[in-house]
């Protein structure tokens, strides 16, 4: 059975309001208090950290001013997009346990670094010295079993089964 307050719906209303707010204040204040004096562990404030340098170079680097060619200012934000994932991904194989998210942030360093090379020879610029891998493993020259989209600068980048792949496929 359902009773009616006397009170006009605005001031239930409000009341409910008021009451959500201070269990989600008490709340709030319960959960501070206690990780005040924990405090992130080392290794999490130094992904953080890093994390945080990756996403404000990326930022700062992506503003660029347009030059009136679409193709060059798509590359001159985007590189630095790209780069910013890499930094990201770099940080946490620093940082991170999960073998899945590490294995993730192995390929997003080698796709992001293949779509840099790409996007540059798009437009006819020079590619900078390689960098080293990820990891050991990943840093060993392919097998001459290896399909030629392998190389970050094979011709058929980005394709897969002759259609284009999705930026993070």
């Amino acid at each position: 059975m359902t009773t009616i307050s006397a009170r006009p719906v605005s001031t239930r209303r409000a009341a409910r309001a008021t009451s959500l707010v201070t269990i989600l204040v008490t709340a709030l204040a319960a959960f501070g208090a206690s990780t005040a004096f924990a405090g992130p562990p080392a290794d999490e404030s130094a992904f953080l950290s890093e994390n945080d340098a990756a996403m404000n170079q990326m930022m700062a680097d992506m503003a660029v001013k347009p030059t009136g060619d679409v193709d060059k200012d798509f590359v001159a934000m985007m590189i630095p997009h790209h780069q910013g994932a890499i930094d990201m991904a770099r940080a946490f194989l620093r940082y991170g346990s999960n073998e899945q998210l590490r294995r993730i942030a192995q390929e997003i360093i080698v796709d992001q670094q293949q779509e840099i090379a790409a996007m540059r020879l798009a437009l006819g610029q020079p590619l900078p010295p390689s960098a080293p891998a990820p990891t050991a493993a990943a840093a060993a020259p392919p097998s001459p079993s290896a399909p030629p989209s392998a190389s970050p600068a094979a011709p058929g980048h980005g394709m897969q089964h002759g259609k284009p792949m999705s930026h993070h496929e």
